[in-house]
């Protein structure tokens, strides 16, 4: 008897966050979203690897981690901490794309020939002017001093350019209206986060997708809104359905 009870007490047990995202329930959710550049068993195997490599992911609410999991699916960027990162805000889940998730779904488009993103530090040369970058020489036998300036220029296949420049304050502004600015990749890597969010500012006039501008609208709207997020997706384990 008491061995019967301690079978059913471990099957009524819940499921935990790496064990739930590895169900069929999921499987079939992440296909469904995902374009056929990435298959959902690396998609998923990806997101496992970044549950292992941040813990308090496991703490995080499952229907937060799972629309975070879905809108990186939709865009096709896998969840790996390069272009695609889960920061756990609370016990909500909050999604960032990074400059090189941006820069793919740019290049995607085959349209755009040449991307690129800096910092201009005190000691660099660099000539601005009407909205083009004229110039930017770096002098690496010397110390190039602090970054004050970061820009994003990218240049299409029809010869036309395009340019975007923010200061160090302008960065660190977007970065207190975020919900993870004190944690996550705007601590760990703060230069690729500020690239990103100018290359963010650039890449509304560069082409992309309608359906994938809207879904980083929507992501952005979740990380700079203080808000939880309102939509409430119902993603449950096998038991539960």
């Amino acid at each position: 008897m008491t061995e019967q009870k301690q079978e059913i007490k471990k099957q009524e047990t819940p499921m935990n966050l790496r064990q739930f995202i590895g169900t069929d329930v999921v499987k079939s959710q992440i296909e469904k979203a995902l374009p056929s550049i990435c298959t959902p068993e690396r998609f998923l195997r990806v997101a496992m690897t970044t549950i292992t490599k941040n813990e308090k992911l496991m703490q995080c609410d499952r229907n937060s981690f799972m629309s975070a999991l879905i809108d990186c699916a939709q865009l096709g960027i896998e969840p790996d901490g390069r272009r695609a990162h889960l920061i756990p805000y609370g016990k909500t889940c909050q999604l960032i794309i990074d400059y090189k998730g941006l820069v793919d779904l740019i290049m995607r488009t085959g349209k755009v020939s040449l991307i690129h993103a800096d910092k201009v530090c005190e000691n660099d040369e660099f000539e601005y002017n009407a909205g083009k970058i004229i110039a930017h020489k770096i002098d690496f036998k010397k110390e190039r001093g602090k970054a004050y300036i970061y820009y994003a220029y990218a240049e299409m296949k029809d010869g036309s350019t395009k340019s975007e420049i923010m200061t160090l304050d302008d960065i660190r502004a977007i970065q207190k209206r975020s919900k993870s600015g004190n944690s996550g990749p705007w601590v760990t890597d703060f230069e690729e986060m500020a690239k990103k969010t100018v290359f963010r500012r650039l890449s509304k006039w560069l082409p992309m997708s309608a359906e994938n501008a809207q879904s980083l609208q929507t992501i952005e709207e979740k990380e700079f809104s203080f808000e939880m997020p309102k939509e409430e997706l119902s993603f449950k384990a096998p038991e539960d359905i």
